[in-house]
């Protein structure tokens, strides 16, 4: 696992553009000002990049690819077409599937389940109905939270609505596939279950 997954805090701020297709985040560290990840859609059909622009966006597939600044790939997220609730599967920097995740039905803030390669549950991904606040979760003990309010260090970096904080508790262990697994949910958490 690269070693930039092994931070607590994160900023991630989304890429705005006018009519854009594709989801592309960069991501901070908090501490230095500094883009540690890149999160890129590169391989958009020309068919998906027309349903983005509708009211179809939430079904559309998506390939994001999670990425050091010089290209070397970390992390994959992949979801096929989704008419009902999404399935994602998740890759590591091999393209070998590590987990995914399971969107839940009938909540009211929008979750999922964080799965491991076999299928089993890792933790819960749950998110308040109020806003934008949501907490990896197992048996009542916090894996990690992401909100879209920071006041720490770096907080000139988050001054948009497109942006938000991922901070990884330390119970979470480094080099942990499940830090890879949170990682990519967040990137998903905008494209699933808040568009």
């Amino acid at each position: 696992m690269h070693p930039a997954l092994d931070q607590s805090t994160y900023l991630v701020k989304e890429h705005v553009g006018f009519f854009k297709a594709a989801n592309n985040f960069d991501i901070y560290d908090p501490a230095s000002g500094e883009i540690v990840l890149e999160c890129r859609e590169d391989s958009l059909g020309m068919i998906t990049k027309l349903l983005r622009h509708s009211d179809y966006k939430r079904m559309t597939p998506f390939d994001i690819e999670i990425r050091t600044p010089d290209g070397q790939q970390v992390i994959r997220v992949k979801r096929g077409v989704s008419f009902f609730l999404s399935k994602i599967d998740v890759f590591n920097e091999n393209n070998e599937r590590i987990g995914g995740f399971k969107q839940k039905l009938f909540s009211l803030g929008g979750a999922f389940q964080v799965l491991d390669n076999d299928g089993q549950p890792v933790c819960d991904l749950k998110g308040k109905w109020t806003g934008w606040d949501f907490r990896f979760m197992r048996d009542g003990v916090e894996f990690a939270h992401v909100t879209k309010k920071w006041s720490g260090l770096g907080k000139e970096l988050f001054t948009s609505a497109d942006n938000y904080v991922l901070e990884i508790s330390d119970q979470v262990p480094h080099g942990s596939m499940i830090r890879q697994l949170i990682f990519a949910a967040v990137m998903c958490i905008d494209m699933v279950l808040k568009e």
